[in-house]
């Protein structure tokens, strides 16, 4: 956490999710003085992508040429082969290209637009009031070249968002503000909101939470090796080359969450909390406080004895391409590793409420789960629903209960025997699910009510506030 002071200032929850502006401050400025802050004039015509977009979007397969070319060499492949490996490279670049040549984008009026195709075009029409999130996503390459991108997440959008890659940091700045003031029908010139960061993420401790998750895996990989080896050693010569790729994608994967976790910091501002991350290549995004759905609470077995644990928060708006009924959702790292004071911290700031009190199964309920009874708890109240889950690593799910799509109760034979029940709220999202397990059959059977009733009167207070 950051020092007593700033923490103290920045406890208090925001009222709403409003540009900090004054409504006399956008008022007083015109569309002149707006088009002349921003840098961008409504309707001044089309712009361009920086002109080396195409090299950075191909940088990521250079590695992978560059590796082709070298085996090539060392494997003594035909002349041909080697012809073709480069024709193909060759071809990435020129398609880069065009499709920098293709791209192109404005702002009208209230909204973004951006075109690109060169057979078939491509034209997409963003309303700034409809924008949730602008990101802006920095790959290594980018960064050494002082570039940026803008994610950019619409509410209720049939696809993960859309990008303009790449653009300077300073106009990707200028746009971003822009877009974000346009979101709340405020002039474009209007200054971005400002952020208080209030948590950051020691490195220490991401590389120790990443080791801590992998090192189980490795142990099995070694177990797995001695195990061939003792065996035969024909057999542990046959596996050698399955068990080093194996080795080699583990060790890449830590790499690369070490790298994206590396300097997490979080901040608070109006229009929600934005999150800063990345040793490599930096992300900074933000989480709109009235599109999370709902926040998990993760705490592994072996983080527990550092008191670490994780949360994650799912967001509504944002479905991916071909997704099944419970698409609708998105889901983020809140704090990839912190301490329960930090978590408590964080869900209090999203949902600005009193957390309900919890309360235990009957103990009959052994019977049915006794790997898990020792976490099972729920409890609700007028705004969120709470629910303690997990075996082995334990979660709990905190729901907002406007943001519940359907409610339902199920019994299974054994609970049927014991007179018990389960009530499960379902959000948009894979993951955002909320379990009432293992409760009395005459508690859940009201409890199903309760929690429908409660649902639709938290989505009214939400339209009319």
């Amino acid at each position: 956490m950051t020092d007593d002071a700033e923490h103290a200032e920045s406890t208090e929850h925001p009222a709403s999710t409003e540009h900090p502006a004054s409504t006399e401050q956008a008022a007083s400025t015109g569309p002149a003085q707006g088009a002349a802050a921003t840098g961008y004039a409504i309707g001044a015509g089309w712009h361009r992508l920086h002109p080396l977009s195409p090299l950075i979007q191909g940088g990521s397969v250079v590695p992978g040429l560059l590796g082709v070319l070298i085996l090539s060499l060392v494997t003594a492949e035909s002349y041909q082969d080697y012809l073709y490996r480069l024709i193909v490279a060759a071809v990435i670049v020129v398609t880069g290209f065009v499709r920098w040549f293709v791209t192109r984008w404005k702002l009208d009026g209230a909204t973004l637009r951006i075109e690109t195709g060169l057979l078939r075009r491509d034209s997409r029409q963003l309303p700034m009031t409809r924008i949730q999130a602008v990101d802006v996503v920095r790959p290594f390459l980018a960064r050494v070249l002082g570039l940026a991108a803008l994610r950019i997440r619409l509410a209720g959008a049939g696809h993960s968002g859309d990008r303009l890659a790449y653009l300077t940091v300073a106009e990707a700045a200028r746009l971003r503000a822009a877009l974000l003031a346009g979101q709340h029908g405020l002039d474009p010139a209007t200054p971005e909101p400002a952020e208080r960061p209030v948590i950051t993420v020691p490195p220490g401790r991401v590389i120790g939470s990443v080791l801590l998750r992998v090192a189980p895996r490795f142990a099995a990989l070694v177990v797995i090796a001695a195990i061939a080896a003792a065996a035969a050693h024909s057999i542990f010569l046959a596996s050698e080359s399955t068990l080093g790729l194996i080795a080699l994608g583990l060790v890449t994967r830590t790499w690369q969450q070490v790298t994206g976790r590396y300097g997490f910091t979080v901040a608070t501002s109006p229009d929600g909390i934005r999150i800063r991350r990345g040793l490599l290549s930096t992300v900074a995004e933000t989480v709109p406080f009235r599109r999370v759905q709902a926040v998990r609470l993760v705490q592994p077995l072996l983080w527990r004895p550092f008191g670490w644990c994780r949360l994650v928060v799912d967001v509504a708006g944002v479905a991916g391409r071909n997704s099944g009924p419970k698409a609708g959702g998105l889901t983020k790292s809140l704090l990839p590793v912190g301490s329960m004071d930090e978590a408590q911290y964080l869900i209090q700031l999203v949902f600005g409420h009193d957390m309900p009190e919890l309360t235990r199964p009957p103990k009959r309920a052994r019977v049915k789960a006794p790997l898990s009874y020792h976490f099972l708890a729920a409890g609700r109240n007028q705004v969120m629903a709470v629910t303690v889950t997990g075996r082995v690593c334990k979660k709990t799910v905190y729901m907002r209960l406007e943001k519940l799509q359907s409610v339902r109760l199920t019994q299974g034979p054994v609970q049927r025997r014991l007179s018990l029940a389960s009530v499960h709220g379902d959000a948009a999202g894979r993951r955002a699910h909320a379990a009432f397990a293992d409760r009395p059959a005459d508690q859940a059977a009201e409890l199903l009510d309760e929690l429908a009733g409660l649902s639709r009167s938290a989505r009214s207070a939400e339209s009319s506030g």
